[in-house]
């Protein structure tokens, strides 16, 4: 009996070391992709590039709909962001969720904003609209006020009542960079709507200098969890994004930032409100119905255009975070789950449905697996200590290797943290990732696996202190 447990224990390790190898194999892939991308960008002038999206006969105009829910410390900054972006026509539409705060409050006294009678047509569903402003300075500034229904149903709202064929969705907390939408438009712009969808980079503001909705210092936080992040977000959009974005076979787009045609997504229904990832379900949604229609169309990635957010500093702000994206991927894997591995919806079906599936959801099962047996292993001795080693050298190689090189792809390429200090720094955390941050993250992951289960639908509260002064 002793040696058929350990024959399975010996399996089961090497079950682990087989799977973070064809992990490690596909990131390998993806980076070598977003490498040759990202050097093709670099060595174009940049500025000469986007120079003719300046001209509004060369561009299409903008919604940008920001949902508000308690954003009292970030809403002004973030509105007077957006009114000094860069880009020749565009309304901004600040939807307020039924705040509990002083959200609404601020957003009529700061910005002069009186009420309007306006007819809206119902096209995406969304609770029951309070009141319609607009600012007596900023014509093209608007407010909606509406019953709670959460962030899809406020989306929604701010979808049904937008003027533009385009439209934004940008969170709250979020700043902008000036020149960001007319990055994020172009490949919409020159693709003759081939391109229904288009997404930016998401950086972490913690820690960065800003003033008056504009960034006039970038740097880092001094809280490890911020700095982790910022690793984090680096390793995700630099190297998965644009890996999976030159193939079509994106699924998501972050509801922090990207651009959307107004006409596909209402033909989808809008945003599904009974998700708490309605950013991934929509994009999902949008691949599933242009493949069983037939259409070619493309929804991308762009790295350079970016969004600067705020992140949890607390673990148990940044606990609840990661559970709730878990859930969220799930949600929108299952509700599409007939794509998985079927050849009508073609690469999406036999490659990034499974990746996500695999790697992405089942993924954090096996690591902890894996931790479990390195721990483990110490009792047992022998062979197990063998493969503990390996899976211990694998686990490096997955997680501070790659986000050493995301760090060192962000140096080569954009170029966004203009010290050396705070590159040294966070390629220094990289190397501790596989040490503390990512198997708590992990176990995050996990925890949302196990709220599953349970049937819990739980959003919990997010605490935000604000970045700019």
């Amino acid at each position: 009996m002793e040696l058929i447990w350990s024959g399975i224990g010996y399996s089961f390790g090497l079950f682990i070391a087989f799977f973070m190898v064809l992990v490690i194999g596909f990131y390998s892939i993806i980076l070598l992709i977003s490498m040759i991308h990202l050097r093709k960008e670099y060595n174009l002038d940049t500025d000469l590039a986007y120079e003719e999206f300046s001209d509004e006969n060369f561009t299409k105009p903008v919604s940008i709909i920001v949902p508000a829910y308690n954003e009292e410390a970030g809403i002004i900054p973030s509105v007077r962001s957006l009114l000094s972006i860069d880009y020749p026509l565009f309304e901004v539409i600040v939807v307020n969720d039924g705040s509990k705060d002083d959200t609404l409050e601020k957003m009529l006294q700061h910005y002069e904003m009186k009420k309007i009678d306006r007819v809206v047509r119902q096209q995406a569903p969304s609770n029951e609209v309070l009141g319609i402003y607009q600012s007596a300075s900023l014509p093209h500034l608007f407010l909606i006020d509406k019953v709670n229904g959460g962030k899809a149903d406020a989306l929604n709202a701010g979808l049904n009542f937008s003027s533009y064929p385009y439209f934004c969705s940008l969170d709250g907390d979020s700043i902008l960079e000036r020149d960001a939408f007319r990055k994020v438009m172009k490949p919409i712009i020159q693709s003759g709507e081939e391109v229904i969808a288009s997404g930016g980079s998401i950086r972490i503001a913690n820690g960065c200098v800003i003033e008056n909705g504009n960034i006039k210092k970038i740097g880092i936080s001094s809280n490890p969890l911020a700095i982790m992040q910022i690793i984090e977000y680096l390793r995700a959009f630099l190297m998965g994004r644009i890996g999976l974005s030159r193939h079509n076979l994106l699924l998501i787009i972050s509801g922090a930032f990207g651009v959307f045609s107004k006409r596909w997504v209402l033909e989808a229904g809008g945003y599904k409100k009974n998700t708490v990832g309605e950013d991934m379900e929509l994009v999902v949604r949008l691949h599933r119905m242009i493949r069983e229609r037939g259409l070619k169309k493309k929804i991308v990635y762009i790295p350079d255009p970016v969004c600067w957010t705020e992140v949890p500093e607390e673990m148990k702000y940044l606990r609840r975070q990661r559970s709730r994206w878990h859930r969220g991927l799930f949600e929108s894997l299952w509700t599409h789950r007939k794509l998985t591995l079927n050849p009508k919806y073609g690469s999406i079906g036999f490659i990034s449905f499974p990746y996500f599936w695999i790697v992405e959801f089942l993924g954090p099962i096996v690591e902890l697996s894996g931790y479990l047996f390195m721990i483990l292993s110490l009792f047992f001795g022998g062979v197990y200590i063998e493969i503990a080693i390996l899976l211990f050298l694998l686990s490096c190689l997955y997680g501070s290797i790659f986000s050493m090189a995301s760090v060192l792809l962000e140096e080569w390429s954009l170029r966004k943290y203009p010290r050396v200090a705070d590159i040294l720094k966070l390629f220094l955390y990289s190397l501790t990732e596989s040490l503390w941050y990512r198997p708590l993250t992990v176990f995050w992951r996990f925890e949302g696996i196990i709220q599953l289960l349970k049937r819990d639908e739980s959003w919990g509260e997010m605490k935000r202190k604000g970045v700019s002064q």
